[in-house]
């Protein structure tokens, strides 16, 4: 039992750890242009939708023996079509998402120059020293990597807590009565992103030697625990800060702690929270650097001998999003609708209800777990997930 728990627990942290990352540094700019309360109902809608097709994968995982991963789930479901789909919805996603944490850190460094240096380098400059910093660490290999991003993690944990415990006398409870529930759509590419903790419930159902039903628990209880994070994190923001400043960051490209700041100046809160930018920027940047170099190898057949990743490679994965990011600085949030709104769903939700649904209903393959609803819900689901696309590329087009 004691085993079980550890595992169980640990099967929480690990979602939960995919789910927070530099994804939410966009959350509350995005959710402020709407008000607090319809954010919080957003949040719960994406919460909600990106559940039910995470426990479909989980369902989807029981027709299989053995590990597997989410590309040979949808190859073996939806055939070599699904497969390539899923190919290059990767490819985009983990792309778009460096190019959004790139493109952060510029501002993030740039800022952090002026007031602790009192002189501040472009925020090109600093997204370019960035990117060839960390993207040294990320060809050293997986080792360094792991090492490094504990001590982050650390700094990103303490930062977090001690910027938020120290704002929350800070809040004015006047701010968090506006209210725009039509702008809440725009949120939901980036909501959806930031609960897309999906690519791990293989691994997750190997770590917990197949069982399905602790599987849903640690994807439950991880999920709460970043729903929690993300509504004391979109309540400490748009608490502090007004939703002009809010529509002025967007409009910039800015992410939420450069906008409390601001509100703040150089003060104990502002400096934690500029700590927490930047610990949350670099260890999702290395994670995701990381996880673009081994995909690329791995659909290459290019697996470096040494400890180190192939330099080639690496280089693929961290130059065109880096040249990217500095030549479009204000791509943050441009990269992050694209990466949610778009690949995420298409991943994350489109190919699940699609292999669920031709799993269930036409090759009646049977799963020791089996998700909650039928073919209304799953109908519902897909209706939804094309909602967000469609939207999305109306935005990415200006039709």
């Amino acid at each position: 039992m004691k085993v079980a728990l550890s595992r169980l627990l640990g099967g929480m942290l690990l979602v939960a750890g995919c789910c927070i990352g530099a994804g939410m540094l966009a959350l509350p700019v995005l959710t402020g242009l709407a008000g607090f309360v319809p954010s919080t109902i957003a949040l719960f809608i994406a919460w909600g939708f990106m559940i039910f097709t995470a426990l479909l994968l989980v369902e989807i995982n029981g027709w299989f023996t053995g590990k597997v991963n989410l590309l040979s789930m949808v190859g073996a479901s939806l055939g070599r079509t699904g497969r390539q789909i899923c190919w290059v919805s990767y490819l985009f996603l983990f792309y778009a998402l460096l190019v959004a944490y790139t493109a952060a850190s510029g501002s993030i460094l740039s800022s952090v120059g002026s007031n602790f240096f009192g002189a501040a380098l472009p925020p090109a400059v600093c997204s370019l020293g960035f990117a060839l910093f960390f993207g040294v660490i990320v060809y050293f290999g997986t080792r360094p990597v792991d090492l490094i991003n504990r001590w982050l993690m650390v700094g990103l944990i303490v930062s977090y807590l001690a910027m938020v415990a120290l704002g929350l006398p800070k809040i004015e409870p006047s701010q968090l009565l506006y209210s725009k529930p039509s702008a809440a759509f725009l949120a939901l590419p980036v909501l959806v992103i930031s609960f897309g903790f999906h690519n791990i419930i293989p691994s997750l159902t190997h770590y917990m030697h197949g069982d399905l039903q602790s599987v849903r628990r640690a994807i439950l209880g991880g999920s709460l625990l970043a729903l929690f994070i993300y509504l004391l994190w979109t309540l400490f923001v748009l608490g502090i800060v007004p939703e002009p400043m809010l529509e002025e960051a967007y409009q910039n490209g800015e992410e939420a702690t450069v906008s409390v700041q601001k509100i703040l100046g150089s003060s104990v809160i502002g400096s934690f929270a500029q700590s927490f930018a930047f610990f949350a920027i670099v260890t999702s940047f290395l994670a995701q650097g990381l996880s673009l170099v081994h995909f690329i190898a791995d659909g290459l057949k290019a697996t470096s001998k040494s400890h180190r990743e192939n330099g080639w490679i690496a280089l693929c994965a961290i130059a065109p999003p880096a040249v990217l990011a500095i030549v479009y600085p204000a791509l943050f949030f441009k990269a992050l609708n694209f990466a949610g709104g778009i690949c995420a769903v298409i991943l994350f939700a489109i190919l699940p209800i699609l292999m669920s649904w031709i799993g269930r209903y036409k090759k009646k393959i049977s799963s020791p777990y089996v998700a909650f609803g039928g073919k209304l819900l799953l109908v519902i689901a897909f209706a939804f997930a094309l909602l967000i696309i469609t939207r999305e590329v109306i935005r990415i087009f200006q039709f």
